[in-house]
């Protein structure tokens, strides 16, 4: 079989739509997919095992070393509504407040804030079959109640560009409009702070985190940075408000988002960390600013984030040490220059 009857046979083989209901795009590699998810599926088949005897004997999900060992390796995705739900504290405020969901979407209503949300529902996933207005049913309505009552609960946020893609993958998920809504107030509530709020103090100061931490651990990538005057804001803004959906591959995300509810934010760094090191000499060839922005794109594409095993485990191990007292002593110092700056 010659290369181009491989492919063909590989894309007749593989389903155009994904799992979770996205079109392959047009240059997906089919062939390369096959092969990576051949031995992939062998491990997930083992991981689910391994879950369900967790699940069984423990009754639940706590937090603990063994817990945070197979969050690292995947949660298989028949338990990773429960598995998430139960390591943010999302389920625990559900159970502590029942009915708060359907009473936000049955009492008064907020017109801008509507219209914010209606403005981004058609840019939501156009490439998802289930967010299309023919689907049945169709997940625009579902993403519209999740954005709606989280703008009425935390009326500091609101609604903000990026949440939109947070509650979608939040909602192919769970299934679950209301289980969506208890994750995202985990997201946004705690797991990532000031990320959504009008000054995106949170998100300017994280950005600022990452360009610190990449000029102790990469310092030729900063000089170029500093070099070419880039802001790190052009670059990575993205990764942090969308929690690289539509960034990186659907399974890459979701693995990633597995320790996000588990670990917390310095999961962001670990991830934009490993993409910049594994490709440090690619992105130093970089000659001018429109150069480092386009080897910035291209770096979040490939085999190197498709295979999404190999890519966690790297994200433990390339960035080396990274302990939460740095981040928050980086944090600190940061957030202090910028509103210096304000």
């Amino acid at each position: 079989m010659d290369p181009a009857e491989r492919a063909q046979a590989a894309r007749a083989r593989v389903p155009r739509i994904d799992p979770y209901g996205f079109e392959r795009p047009e240059d997906f590699d089919y062939e390369a997919y096959e092969e990576f998810f051949s031995t992939y599926l062998v491990i997930l088949t083992k991981r689910a095992i391994k879950w369900s005897k967790l699940l069984k004997r423990s009754g639940g999900v706590r937090k603990s070393l063994t817990v945070k060992r197979y969050v690292r390796k995947g949660i298989p995705l028949e338990h990773r509504a429960r598995v998430w739900m139960a390591m943010s504290g999302a389920q625990a405020q559900m159970d502590q407040n029942p009915g708060y969901y359907q009473r936000l979407l049955e009492g008064e209503g907020s017109p801008s804030l509507e219209e914010a949300i209606r403005t981004d529902l058609n840019r939501t996933f156009p490439d998802n079959v289930r967010f299309r207005k023919t689907a049945e049913p169709c997940l625009q309505k579902t993403l519209y109640n999740v954005l709606l009552a989280y703008g009425l609960h935390n009326q500091g946020v609101g609604y903000c560009q990026g949440m939109n893609f947070i509650a979608g993958y939040l909602i192919l998920i769970t299934k679950n409009e209301e289980e969506s809504f208890w994750l995202l107030d985990a997201l946004v509530g705690r797991i990532l702070p000031d990320y959504y709020s009008p000054a995106m103090l949170g998100l300017k100061t994280d950005q600022e985190v990452l360009a610190e931490l990449v000029r102790m651990k990469l310092p030729a990538v900063a000089a170029l940075m500093d070099g070419h005057g880039v802001l790190w804001t052009l670059l990575v803004s993205r990764w942090f408000i969308c929690l690289f959906v539509d960034i990186l591959p659907v399974e890459t995300v979701l693995r990633i988002w597995d320790c996000l509810f588990n670990e917390g934010s310095k999961i962001i760094f670990r991830v934009a960390l490993t993409l910049i090191k594994q490709h440090q000499e690619f992105i130093l060839e970089a000659k001018s600013v429109p150069d480092i922005c386009d080897k910035f794109k291209q770096i979040t594409k490939g085999d190197f984030v498709t295979e999404c095993h190999t890519f966690m485990q790297k994200i433990f191990s390339e960035p080396g040490r990274l302990s939460m007292t740095t981040i928050t002593r980086l944090r600190e110092s940061c957030r202090a220059a910028l509103l210096s700056q304000g």
